[in-house]
Formats: structure tokens, C-alpha cells, sequence
């Protein structure tokens, strides 16, 4: 078993994150800790193969943590679990290690994939001495060219599609939410997302979260220029 801690100072969160370990297989839950102050208390006393790592929390941050693991060379691996979404934090978890970042609010789908993910690399390791370079590229790096779907999912429509496209190529210059589409189409807030999922899944779309001081995140979307190309295949 894969022996898990969670470091998040938020109950309601640290309880999400544990459920959602519960139904990966694989892991075992050692403990949860609110600061880093505590998780390295217990880093001294227990083995743990991977963190599922806050950054915001009150005192020491938890980037401060994955520096001390690193600089400590522990043996463990860390997941950033952040509503931190800005280039600068995130690439500093990655330059530090993190093998993966996962954005709040997001899916059990999401969560799903990070942690069998890491579950299959860390027993493909375990069997191995060896690697040839598809074996590194596959099973460690990961380098897997996206294959994009042949047609549009289940559900959506060409003529819908082009509808919400061209709203988008109308707006594309600055960032935009759902509401944005729902108010300019008339389409049903549901639909929206559906096309705009499938949208941000072909990468024509890049998706980030916006927190404001009340109320629920705003999932803004930009127009990704570099694959601009790919819709024309779908409309």
C-alpha cells in the first residue's frame, strides 16, 4: 500500500480529499495534518511515500514544506492540492518536485487520474532496473501524444457547436465565462459547459479559476492561438 498524508488546514477539504482517497485502491491513509509545522513533525517519525500537499495555510506555506523535503532529500513524493492558480506558484511547485497539481474546486475525474497515475508509475518502478527509452518516455515522463476524438461526444451537435464558436471567435481576444456564452446564445447554462469541456479537452480552449472575496469561483476561458486549428475539424 502507498502510504498517504494529507496536509490541509481546511476540515471540509481534508475530508473531501479523504473520501476521494477511499475510493482510489491502492492507498492507505497514514494521517491528515493542518500546518507544516505538523506534517514535519511527523515526517520525522513515519514513512510516507507521497503528500497531498496544500499551499495556502496559516504560518509556513506549503511550498516551504516540499523545499524542506527536497532539500532534506526525503524519498517522497508530493501532489499540490492548491486554489492556488498562478504561473508563478505552480511552477515553483513543479521546479521543486510535484508530480502533479490539481486546481480547487475539482472533479473526483481529476483527482482519480493524479493518484492512478502515480500508483501505476511507483509499481512499474518497483519491477524495474532497467528502462529503454519508450519504457521512460511511457511509463515515467509520460510522453503520450494526445489523441484527439474523431468526432464531436455523445450529446452535442454540429450546428450548436458552430453557434457557441462564434460567439467565442467574437470574444476571443479577452477572457470570458460560461454566463458570457449562456447570455449572448440563449443556450441553457448546462449545454454551455458540456461544449465548453469539450472545448478546453481538444486544448482550444485553457481554463482557469477566479476567486473573488464572496460566492463561488468564475471558471474563466481564453482562446488558445496555438490550437486554433484543431475545431475546424468539428465544424
Amino acid at each position: 500500500m502507498i502510504r498517504v498524508m494529507i496536509v490541509e488546514d481546511d476540515p471540509m477539504v481534508a475530508e473531501f480529499n479523504k473520501r476521494y482517497l477511499e475510493q482510489v485502491g491502492g492507498f492507505e491513509l497514514v494521517t491528515v495534518c493542518s500546518s507544516v509545522d505538523q506534517a514535519m513533525g511527523v515526517l520525522e517519525e513515519q514513512r510516507i511515500d507521497i503528500l497531498l500537499l496544500d499551499i495556502f495555510m496559516p504560518g509556513e506555506n506549503g511550498l516551504a514544506l516540499l523545499s524542506y523535503i527536497r532539500e532534506n532529500e526525503k524519498e517522497i513524493d508530493v501532489i499540490v492540492i492548491s486554489a492556488a492558480s498562478d504561473i508563478e506558484r505552480i511552477q515553483k511547485a513543479l521546479r521543486l518536485g510535484a508530480v502533479d497539481y490539481l486546481i480547487k474546486p475539482f472533479e473526483f475525474e481529476r483527482f482519480n487520474a493524479a493518484l492512478s497515475a502515480y500508483r501505476e508509475k511507483a509499481a512499474f518502478i518497483q519491477n524495474q532496473h532497467v528502462l529503454n527509452q519508450e519504457e521512460l518516455d511511457q511509463q515515467i515522463l509520460r510522453k503520450e501524444e494526445k489523441r484527439l476524438p474523431e468526432g464531436l461526444p455523445k450529446g452535442l451537435t454540429q450546428d450548436t457547436l458552430k453557434m457557441i464558436w462564434n460567439v467565442i471567435t467574437d470574444i476571443k481576444t479577452a477572457p470570458f465565462s460560461t454566463e458570457d456564452v449562456v447570455s449572448r446564445t440563449g443556450i441553457s447554462r448546462v449545454s454551455v459547459r458540456k461544449y465548453l469541456r469539450f472545448l478546453k479537452d481538444i486544448e482550444v480552449l485553457d481554463v482557469k479559476v477566479v476567486y473573488g472575496m464572496v460566492g463561488r469561483p468564475v471558471y474563466q476561458h481564453e482562446f488558445n492561438n496555438a490550437k486554433g486549428n484543431v475545431i475546424k475539424h468539428y465544424l
